[in-house]
């Protein structure tokens, strides 16, 4: 996945690292629906392959719209290193980093107008990650134990300012209705969604 040249908006690509496949899938395959549902143009699940995740993934963005790209199985160095290559920047999101709130960082990150590829951990981080060689912002959403995917959520909610949250997804066969009360869903004719009716 390389950085894109011609958006007037960076885009953000979402790198995963650290997936156990027995442990991990869960909560790994949220990460992954939460990048493409706040506004991420794809995810990276790096080092490793785990169907069920690529599965669960790309039958959502058939479902429900994209473009969202997905991929795997492609070293976390390699990713890095095009991404830098094609004049991309690099975040990390750690609890040791730099406050989103109380620092200048995300300023500093939409500054420099450069496409973002965001490393989310699994498991503890080798050290060099938070290096001049691999991130070049280290970035934390409050400095207290929670969950990875929380921190992804409140980073990209920060980053696009709330707009991600009425975006519309292409070629949706599926689409919620929001209203007060009830659950309301409409699907595209022809599709082989199956249809459900008002609650």
């Amino acid at each position: 996945m390389k950085p894109s040249n011609n958006e007037t908006q960076p885009k953000i690509v979402v790198l995963r690292w650290g997936h156990r496949p027995k442990r991990d899938l869960r909560l790994t395959t949220h990460v992954a629906l939460t990048a493409r549902a706040l506004g991420a143009s794809g995810f990276i699940l790096s080092d490793v392959k785990d169907e069920k995740i690529r599965i669960t993934v790309e039958k959502v963005v058939e479902n429900w719209g994209g473009p969202f790209a997905f991929e795997m199985g492609t070293p976390w160095k390699k990713a890095v290193k095009t991404w830098k290559a094609k004049g991309g920047i690099v975040v990390h999101l750690t609890a040791y980093g730099e406050n989103i709130e109380t620092s200048n960082v995300l300023d500093r990150i939409k500054a420099s107008g450069k496409d973002i590829l965001l490393i989310v951990g699994s498991q503890k981080v080798p050290g060099e990650f938070f290096s001049k060689d691999v991130s070049d912002f280290n970035v934390a959403v409050g400095n207290q134990p929670h969950s990875e995917c929380a921190s992804l959520a409140v980073f990209l909610d920060r980053f696009f300012k709330g707009k991600e949250l009425a975006k519309t997804f292409e070629n949706a066969k599926i689409a919620i209705v929001p209203q007060e009360r009830g659950k309301k869903i409409v699907r595209k004719a022809n599709s082989n969604v199956e249809n459900r009716k008002e609650i």
